[in-house]
């Protein structure tokens, strides 16, 4: 009961410093403090100094600018826009047509932005009008940018893997890697459903513009040649072991300047801009996981972690049912923050529960990924949701009432890796093999 006590009332704390508009890195260091202050003996300012230097000073997180800063210059670029151009001779032939430019643009643009606002900002920008243009089905054009876009958590190099591999001292290239076989499932179900919805609704679907020839679509193929080149150098070092994390990050950061040159589009303003919104996003990001940091510390010395760990084990959930409890748990959480928050958020508490129920950390952070990725175009917080409407300028339930069957297609994402682990899992046993 003590420790029911401490949890709830470490809750409210916490709830009550998000609920008054504080920064999230504050929130989460002002309930460690309540933690310490009010329930052990420690120094309270000496553990903060010592838990925000230690997450700070990780070597892992040197590609976390690196990776941000470079999805930053090729948002700038004119790269995102010959994506799309790119990809929609290929995809005039298939059923549901452009609209599978949505999906094959996001996962494209996910894999060098790492974020899902960015994908479905750019994305959204140049494709929402010109679907519209050709009269694609509104809600599917909405539904389609909502659920791609997420996967920009999940399709390396992704911020959010590399904030959980430090989190959890693992290996970020073994995440990275892990996160591909997923990532590429969840855009086969996406384009899976857009061809059954279209064959359905025929009459929804706007003609074919016209008809390609295998010239065109090879010429079309240039304007990929760059990204797809930028993507494959990236996680391929990482995979054959040429390069680590880090250093494929300061190599990506290269090519897409030389990239970004070479289009016409590197100016000194846009050099400046690329620059400053990488260092922003980044300084938020260090802060809230210094914040985490702080808290995990904290809960460490209360032993809240270990007791929780011991309830939930007295409960004898089965794994299956510890995975149902733990779905539930981030996709509430995940309504009301975003999902590095999610994610530093319950380490500390979650992994002994995952440990003991002996379930794998490499697979456990794909799955929180898919999960997060889930609450990204769920209301009332999606933040996806929101970037989309202030793209349509639609009703946020309205964007949302789109989001839905990806947001149906995610959970089965999430059965199918239950039932199927080695879906997360095969491709780091291969590299470790290598």
């Amino acid at each position: 009961m003590d420790e029911l006590l401490l949890s709830g009332l470490l809750a409210v704390a916490l709830l009550a410093f998000l609920a008054s508009g504080v920064w999230v890195a504050f929130a989460l260091m002002a309930c460690g403090w309540v933690a310490i202050a009010l329930f052990t003996g420690r120094p309270v300012g000496q553990v903060l100094a010592s838990s925000v230097w230690g997450a700070s000073a990780e070597w892992a997180l040197a590609a976390l600018p690196l990776f941000i800063w470079m999805g930053e210059i090729l948002f700038r670029s004119r790269l995102s826009s010959d994506l799309f151009t790119g990809l929609v001779p290929w995809m005039a032939r298939l059923p549901g047509r452009l609209l599978h430019t949505n999906i094959l643009a996001c996962g494209i643009f996910a894999a060098v932005s790492g974020s899902s606002a960015a994908t479905a900002a750019t994305i959204g920008k140049m494709s929402l009008p010109e679907l519209q243009r050709r009269g694609y089905h509104e809600r599917m054009t909405i539904g389609t940018l909502a659920g791609s876009a997420t996967l920009g958590l999940l399709i390396p190099p992704s911020i959010i893997l590399i904030v959980y591999g430090v989190a959890i001292e693992e290996s970020i290239a073994r995440l990275f890697m892990a996160g591909v076989v997923p990532g590429l499932m969840l855009m086969a179900l996406f384009m899976l459903f857009v061809g059954v919805w279209s064959l359905l609704n025929k009459d929804k679907v706007p003609p074919p513009d016209g008809v390609y020839s295998w010239r065109e679509r090879l010429v079309a193929l240039k304007r990929l040649a760059p990204v797809v080149g930028l993507i494959l150098g990236v996680i391929g070092s990482i995979y054959f072991g040429i390069a680590s994390p880090t250093d494929a990050a300061a190599v990506g950061v290269a090519l897409a300047l030389l990239l970004s040159w070479s289009s016409g589009t590197l100016t000194r303003e846009s050099f400046k801009a690329s620059l400053l919104g990488a260092t922003r996003t980044s300084c938020m990001i260090a802060f809230i996981l210094a914040g985490a940091a702080f808290l995990t510390t904290a809960m460490g010395f209360t032993g809240l972690p270990r007791e929780l760990a011991a309830w939930i084990g007295e409960l004898q959930l089965s794994r299956y049912e510890l995975i149902f409890v733990l779905t539930l748990f981030f996709i509430v959480l995940g309504c009301f923050l975003d999902g590095i928050s999610v994610v530093v958020l319950t380490t500390a508490i979650v992994l002994p529960m995952i440990d003991a129920a002996g379930i794998d950390r490499i697979w456990f952070g794909i799955y929180v990924v898919v999960v997060v990725e889930m609450s990204q175009i769920t209301p009332p917080v999606g933040f996806n949701l929101f970037v989309i409407q202030g793209l349509t300028g639609r009703n946020i339930l309205q964007v949302a009432y789109a989001a839905l069957p990806f947001f149906l297609i995610m959970v089965l994402a999430v059965v199918l890796l239950v039932v199927f682990p080695e879906l997360a899992t095969w491709l780091p046993t291969q590299m470790t093999a290598r």
